[in-house]
């Protein structure tokens, strides 16, 4: 009976050892567990279904207006793309070459705008104490639930007023402080930037506006970084807003692009090549800023 008991035992212990065995090798360290085909299957299509779209939209732009009818459709690029961007470039109508500046003006001062007035406006409501903040933190957080649908036709009226209809400060003053670009920074720094590093600077005598700059900007780089191109991307693709308040004569890009589509017929392969020539800048800024994205994300949610 004894041996029997201690062979069970060691069976046990063996087979216990074993399972645990089996299960580090379905296991890598740091608790992640390996992928198995499925997960890659469903990665490769989504992949797919995302990028086919886009790759789509610059063949059609190096082809004919018929390569819409095509069937099946194209896939392939075809030779027409110089000549469909100097056409769409020429068009009068669209005048798309302005566009183009007005965006890039319009996306970049706004994301600076942003950027700044937001982590000033996210740093006081995190760290400074003063009657009325959680009643601000709350006004803030209710200015999010408002569409831009609902605040056009005051925002026009406020536009006629100062009589910016047509012009670039109509599509800039308006969207210089979000209320989810001041809740973003607000949060990142109620996690980001220590209190006693607050206290330590101002001890060593340096004054507020020195104490931000110095001292809480650098820490609150990461969350700037997201902000910015986050700003950047919806800026350069707003659509309502800039055609509710400019004109042809003085467009943005997107404005540009639905110009192209005015007339008695449609030229699909003009607004393919407008689509892809306004989808250029974005991936240009993405690649060469999307590490800094990336990490601010991620250095977030580790702080979190």
């Amino acid at each position: 009976m004894t041996s029997m008991t201690t062979s069970t035992r060691a069976d046990g212990k063996e087979s216990a050892s074993g399972g645990s065995r089996r299960r580090r090798t379905r296991s890598r360290p740091g608790g992640t567990r390996e992928a198995n085909p499925l997960t890659y299957v469903a990665l490769l299509l989504t992949v797919l279904l995302s990028v086919f779209p886009l790759y789509w939209m610059f063949v059609v732009a190096t082809r004919g207006n018929a390569a819409i009818a095509q069937r099946p459709p194209a896939i392939t690029p075809g030779g027409e793309l110089t000549e469909n961007v100097v056409q769409t470039l020429q068009n009068e109508q669209a005048n798309f070459a302005l566009g183009l500046l007005n965006s890039l003006i319009v996306a970049s001062v706004t994301a600076f705008s942003v950027v700044l007035f937001c982590s000033l406006a996210g740093f006081a409501l995190a760290k400074l104490r003063f009657t009325g903040r959680n009643a601000i933190t709350l006004a803030v957080i209710l200015t999010m639930m408002v569409p831009i649908q609902m605040a056009v036709v005051p925002m026009l009226i406020m536009m006629d007023a100062f009589s910016w209809r047509g012009d670039l400060q109509a599509v800039i003053v308006p969207f210089m402080v979000t209320g989810f670009g001041v809740f973003m920074m607000r949060q990142y720094a109620l996690q980001g930037v220590p209190t006693e590093l607050i206290e330590s600077a101002r001890m060593d005598g340096c004054s507020m506006p020195r104490t931000f700059f110095s001292v809480v900007l650098p820490a609150l780089r990461p969350a700037m970084a997201v902000l910015g191109l986050l700003t950047f991307m919806q800026n350069w693709n707003e659509f309502i807003w800039p055609i509710a308040v400019l004109g042809p004569s003085n467009p943005t890009v997107q404005v540009s692009i639905n110009q192209l589509n005015e007339g008695y017929t449609t030229n699909f392969a003009l607004m393919f090549t407008g689509a892809a020539l306004a989808t250029l800048p974005l991936l240009l800024v993405f690649v060469v800023f999307g590490r800094h994205l990336i990490g601010g994300i991620m250095e977030g949610a580790i702080k979190g």
